[in-house]
Parts: C-alpha cells; sequence; structure tokens
C-alpha cells in the first residue's frame, strides 16, 4: 500500500501540473484503450475468424473475452477495493477499483489477437505488427489509469496478471482440446 499510495500521489501531482498531457491522458484512456473500443476491435477479430470458416476458434475467442469481463467485474464486486481519492482529481472513474478493468481487458484483448495470429501461422510481419500495437496498448492504457490518478499500481498490475493467465488458460485448454480431437481413438479389440 505504501509504493501504491506513493505512485499515486507523485503522478498525481504531475497530472495537476500538465493539464495538456492529462487531457491527452483522457483520450487514451477513454477512447483509444477503452474497455468498450477493446471488445470492439475484438468483436471485429471474430467475425474475421467466423468469415475465414474458423467458428470454433472465434467462438472461443468471444467466449475468453465475456469470461474476463465476468471475472473482472466479479472481483471488483468480491473485493470492493475504494479507487484513490483526490481533493482536486484530474479525472473520475466508477465501480470499485481492484482489478483495474481497463489493464485487465486490454490484455485480454491484446493476448487473445497475439495467440490466434499465431495459431493460424500469420505471416511474421502481422505478428510483430500486431505485438507492438499490444505492448503499446497494454502498457499503455496501465500508465493512463496510474496517471490520471484513478488506479492504484496494485490493480493495474493484477489486471494485467489475471487478464494473461485467463489467455494462456484459455489457449492452453483449446490447444489441448482440439489436439484431442484429432487423435484417432485407439483400436477396440
Amino acid at each position: 500500500m505504501h509504493t501504491d499510495r506513493t505512485i499515486a500521489g507523485d503522478l498525481h501531482q504531475v497530472a495537476r501540473a500538465s493539464p495538456d498531457w492529462t487531457e491527452a491522458n483522457r483520450v487514451l484512456t477513454d477512447w483509444v484503450w477503452d474497455p468498450w473500443t477493446m471488445r470492439a476491435v475484438l468483436v471485429v477479430f471474430v467475425g474475421w475468424l467466423v468469415w475465414r470458416g474458423v467458428r470454433v476458434l472465434a467462438a472461443w475467442v468471444a467466449a475468453t473475452s465475456v469470461a474476463g469481463t465476468l471475472l473482472q467485474q466479479g472481483l471488483k464486486a468480491l473485493v470492493d477495493r475504494p479507487r484513490p481519492v483526490w481533493s482536486d482529481p484530474v479525472d473520475s472513474a466508477h465501480y470499485a477499483s481492484f482489478p483495474s478493468g481497463h489493464a485487465m481487458t486490454a490484455m485480454v484483448a491484446s493476448g487473445l489477437a497475439l495467440w490466434v495470429l499465431a495459431e493460424r501461422g500469420a505471416p511474421v510481419v502481422w505478428r510483430r505488427v500486431a505485438a507492438a500495437l499490444a505492448v503499446v496498448s497494454v502498457l499503455g492504457v496501465g500508465c493512463t489509469r496510474l496517471y490520471l490518478g484513478v488506479h492504484w499500481l496494485s490493480d493495474v498490475l493484477a489486471g494485467w496478471l489475471l487478464g494473461a493467465a485467463l489467455v494462456a488458460a484459455a489457449a492452453g485448454l483449446y490447444t489441448r482440446l482440439a489436439s484431442a480431437a484429432a487423435t484417432p481413438p485407439p483400436d477396440a479389440e
């Protein structure tokens, strides 16, 4: 908690002293990296998978995204951690603080996209561009949430870790089930 409070306090002072940079962070967090924007990107991605005829994988990606949203909302309700409170806030947010929904959604969306591109054998250049966008998005959204004083560092770290764990579990289970389905049953004698 000491580290959370120290980082939040230091960043809040910077945000108060830099209104133009603070406004840029608001635009990034409210539009570019908003959870609904990330989910919309996944809807397009799922649509692309359906169009390519990969319906089971498309459904798996959609279900994982929904599971991520349910997990983070459930944890917010369960933990009910208060957000940082400022006498002179530069931004506001609703619901409980832990985990950061923005950070978790960015990690889930980015992780799913990277996994599917690798799973489908996308060209290396596409995977590299997607990886660069994912790194910028995941790190960027976490930084904006901290900079605007609406989350603690531990909220953002938890969002990233939970999102990564969910994608890893979903990818691992999908791969295992797909492998089991492709393995012919042993001959019955």
